[in-house]
């Protein structure tokens, strides 16, 4: 199993960038899909992007095509969601999550292991 932080949230103004960052322990990383998903106020969580666990496919969610891109560094144990051209729509809290030999797919019930969070906020 792994568990996960996130971290790199913050306030931006809209058309600004921000990167996230989820760094996750345990010794099997590489076998894990990673998943960025994020909820705002008073709505359902939304699958975000997802990374493969061989990092050879990438999943987004149509609202983000262009503007955000998932990546993965194996040797740091760690995942980036890099967000541009940030919208205020885009305000919410994004999570991490883990999918062991998953494949990055948007369906939230394939990943296990959740991350706590982290607030991304965009001004208008």
């Amino acid at each position: 199993q792994v568990h996960l932080v996130e971290s790199g949230g913050g306030l931006v103004q809209a058309g600004g960038s921000l990167r996230l960052s989820c760094a996750a322990s345990g010794r099997t990383f590489s076998s894990f899909a990673l998943g960025w998903f994020r909820q705002a106020p008073g709505k359902e969580r939304e699958f975000v992007a997802g990374i493969a666990w061989t990092g050879s496919s990438t999943n987004y969610a149509d609202s983000v095509k262009g503007r955000f891109t998932i990546s993965r560094e194996n040797a740091k144990n760690t995942v980036y969601l890099q967000m541009n051209s940030l919208k205020p729509e885009d305000t919410a809290i994004y999570y991490c999550a883990a999918d062991q030999y998953g494949a990055g797919y948007p369906q939230s019930a394939n990943y296990e292991t959740w991350g706590q969070g982290t607030q991304v906020t965009v001004s208008s």
